[in-house]
């Protein structure tokens, strides 16, 4: 059986925690992916979800989304705010006649709705949005025109609209040059700082070490979490990906 609380008082146990799952398990139509899993996010830093494909990243990251139901086990969350979360490959095609702002102010429609106009408290977000993700300058392209970094920076930018303290990231940086990588890592600790938890999955070991936290993934089953420098180790990456 599952278990989902919602947002509940904060002890000083929990301070700094965002999210704490236990026995966690989830799958699609009789297929099991994970695995009781028990682990932590911490409040107000950078976790990466790190593992070989199929290993149970993005089925970890849509539990924490809400998303995907799970089938047993207990999630909670430590926030008064739903998440915010951006898929791999995002909400909107690339052949959709939509600029970047557009684009962005989709994100307000857990607010608003889809087809009502956006109030000024909306404009306001959607506009602190582009500034911060740095493409107030590209509002106006079409998201088809962009590259790859400049994209999954618009695509953050839909996330931040909706003004959540928790933004979860699918391969954010998946099909990025080494420099747009650098900078998306750099982007990822900035909103940190400013208050944003991040979870991201990832296979990028530089992205990996780049964040607060790791929690490390095979085969659906959580087999380590802590520091990068600790956990990221050659043992134990070549435990995880040794072939099946």
């Amino acid at each position: 059986m599952f278990t989902r609380h919602g947002p509940l008082p904060v002890t000083a146990e929990d301070a700094t925690l965002r999210i704490r799952f236990t026995e966690l398990s989830a799958g699609y139509a009789g297929h099991p992916v994970l695995h009781q899993l028990n682990g932590e996010i911490s409040a107000l830093a950078t976790t990466a979800l790190v593992g070989p494909n199929g290993s149970g990243k993005s089925t970890l990251l849509g539990v924490l989304a809400g998303v995907i139901q799970p089938t047993a086990g207990t999630l909670r969350h430590f926030g008064g705010r739903p998440p915010a979360f951006v898929p791999q490959r995002g909400a909107v095609g690339d052949t959709l006649p939509l600029t970047v702002r557009q684009t962005v102010e989709m994100g307000r429609w857990g607010e608003r709705g889809p087809w009502r106009r956006l109030t000024r408290r909306d404009r306001v977000a959607v506009d602190s949005a582009l500034d911060r993700l740095g493409i107030a300058d590209l509002a106006a392209r079409q998201l088809g025109e962009l590259s790859g970094g400049q994209r999954q920076r618009a695509l953050i930018a839909q996330g931040l609209a909706q003004e959540s303290d928790l933004l979860l990231l699918d391969e954010p940086t998946t099909g990025l040059d080494p420099e747009a990588r650098e900078r998306m890592a750099t982007l990822l600790t900035d909103l940190a700082d400013d208050g944003v938890t991040v979870v991201h999955a990832t296979h990028d070991l530089a992205a990996a070490r780049s964040a607060d936290a790791c929690l490390l993934l095979r085969e659906g089953r959580l087999v380590g979490q802590g520091h990068p420098e600790q956990l990221l180790t050659p043992p134990a990456l070549a435990r995880v990906w040794q072939p099946l």
